[in-house]
């Protein structure tokens, strides 16, 4: 069993953990340019994200910009 904590709540991925925060965040239909990463407490880099591989256990935290005031 593959486990996230994601924004402080933990997601099991039956079918297995994606491969990458790129494809954690297709998986959870959040779009790229609108979110800033954080695994493990490391802020990471847009450009990085098709590289970060992902690891059950990890600490994830997603945050989302919205626009409008």
């Amino acid at each position: 069993m593959s486990v996230l904590k994601i924004n402080g709540t933990e997601k099991v991925f039956d079918s297995g953990l994606p491969a990458t925060l790129a494809a954690l965040l297709e998986q959870l239909d959040v779009n790229a340019e609108t979110v800033v990463a954080e695994v493990d407490g490391r802020i990471v880099e847009r450009s990085e994200f098709e590289k970060t591989e992902l690891h059950s256990g990890q600490a994830i935290e997603l945050v989302r910009f919205v626009p409008g005031g």
